[in-house]
């Protein structure tokens, strides 16, 4: 859509199905030329990113499996939003369910749409620093398998380089965070 240049019409929307994590809706669309067509959109709440950073200057990161891809992917701890909660109380709760560290200093490094082809989500990036280790290493949910891994920002982008999965919302973040390292 050029500047200027009027959104679609929604003609018509209809909810496909309601999860309790995000739900998935059809809408019929009418072009600003006049064409109309069905564009299919998953409604999500957003989720939040810490990228924890140790005093040594290690990434504190996450490898938890994901059903839809069958394996086990490496992440930086992050989470759902949840109703009317800011996303900065999110990232830190998270951060300490996941990974047993807690931060005492916290930056916004800004956010971004994670895959706007076919959802609204978006993800609130932070800065996580002057880590504490907690007692208890985790609190995960129930339906959670997780394993936290240290590593330098070299070790993270080798490991990217060379295939070993990796999410798009950690390498999208690992470059917001890269003027801090």
């Amino acid at each position: 859509m050029s500047p200027g240049q009027e959104p679609p019409q929604i003609l018509k929307q209809r909810l496909f199905y309601q999860g309790r994590k995000f739900s998935f809706d059809v809408n019929r669309l009418r072009l600003p030329n006049g064409a109309e067509g069905n564009w299919e959109c998953i409604r999500h709440p957003g989720g939040a990113l810490a990228v924890p950073i140790t005093p040594e200057g290690k990434l504190v990161l996450v490898r938890q499996y994901r059903f839809a891809v069958q394996g086990r992917i490496l992440e930086f701890p992050a989470g759902t939003v949840e109703p009317h909660e800011d996303p900065a109380e999110t990232v830190k709760r998270e951060i300490e369910e996941e990974t047993g560290y807690r931060a005492h200093r916290w930056q916004k490094l800004g956010q971004f749409f994670l895959a706007p082809g076919y959802s609204d989500e978006v993800i609130y990036v932070f800065l996580a620093r002057d880590l504490e280790k907690l007692e208890t290493p985790q609190n995960l949910d129930e339906d959670e398998d997780i394993e936290t891994v240290l590593m330098t920002p070299q070790e993270l982008e080798a490991a990217i380089v060379n295939g070993e999965p990796v999410d798009a919302k950690s390498i999208s973040s690992l470059v917001l965070v890269r003027p801090f390292l």
